[in-house]
């Protein structure tokens, strides 16, 4: 058996991917767009919740996921670091493709189960 993990096709607001993972370290914590700086650290990032906003998210960094994929029986194949070309129009919001061709935005990540 053979999954790929990849999205969000079409974005609408927050939501969880690896790559928005990385984004919400270089993110403000009262939201709004990525910066070129780290605004909150990297380890032991979970859980979120952002003010006026019901919805709580979770994210795990990615060598949280290898185990997690792991653990379950899984073995990454193959994980890629998406970089837009030059004139690309941006996907989402909170990051403009300038930022995007520096730092990962998004990941595709394929996995087999062993």
């Amino acid at each position: 058996m053979t999954f790929t993990i990849a999205g969000p096709f079409k974005p609408a607001g927050t939501g969880d991917t690896p790559s928005r993972r990385k984004l919400f370290t270089c993110t403000p914590a009262a939201g709004g767009s990525a910066g070129e700086r780290l605004e909150r650290p990297y380890f032991g990032m979970h859980r979120f919740e952002f003010a006026g906003d019901d919805a709580v998210e979770f994210h795990l960094g990615h060598g949280d996921w290898f185990r997690v994929l792991r653990e379950n029986g899984f073995m990454v194949e193959n994980l890629i670091e998406v970089r837009p070309g030059p004139h690309t129009p941006p996907r989402y919001d909170f990051v403009s493709n300038a930022w995007a061709r520096n730092w990962p935005s998004e990941d595709i990540w394929t996995a087999r189960r062993q």
